[in-house]
């Protein structure tokens, strides 16, 4: 019997990603990619011609990340160790797509690191970039100001099938735009 993660990876991600508008070529951030449930969907995605930054804190979660791409011989991922900090080691206007999906919440960030973050992400984000937020142990509305407040401009909510610690489950994600200033 199949579980909800082999059902997420093998039936729903690549199309949720799509809808949230990862498209081929693209340079995407997997910001706090844990074991690369979002990942290596994405990497299918965006192909040769893109590539994919997974980053995490977690040497562990980054091993389980490279295991899972071996197979489906994705070589468009590099994988990042942080201290789980602010900083992104990225240079400015270098990502097309972030996914902060389960980790700008008050568990891993407090509001001045969240604030700090928002800005890191605004610096490496392309005019036009994508920010594509999964705001599960948050309000909708106080991740809608804050990113606001950090300059990106709200695009659009979408309702979709997610895996949330290996269960899959319907939940809200929100789209923000990087201005082209």
């Amino acid at each position: 019997m199949k579980t909800d993660t082999d059902r997420w990876l093998e039936e729903e991600a690549e199309a949720v990603l799509k809808e949230a508008g990862i498209r081929e070529g693209q340079i995407v951030l997997d910001f706090g990619c844990g074991s690369g449930y979002y990942t290596i969907p994405a990497a299918k995605i965006v192909g040769d011609r893109g590539g994919i930054y997974a980053l995490d804190k977690s040497r562990d979660s980054l091993n389980e990340v490279a295991k899972r791409a071996k197979p489906e011989k994705l070589n468009n991922i590099l994988l990042i160790k942080t201290s789980g900090k602010s900083r992104i080691p990225l240079g400015d206007e270098s990502v097309d797509v972030t996914l902060l999906y389960d980790v700008i919440h008050s568990y891993y960030f407090s509001a001045t690191e969240r604030k700090e973050l928002l800005a890191e992400i605004y610096r490496i984000s392309k005019p036009g970039a994508l920010i594509s937020v999964y705001p599960r142990h948050m309000n909708l509305e106080d991740v809608k100001d804050e990113m606001e407040k950090a300059d990106f401009s709200f695009e659009r909510r979408l309702f979709v099938t997610l895996l949330h610690d290996k269960a899959l489950t319907r939940d809200y994600l929100l789209n923000f735009g990087r201005g082209r200033q």
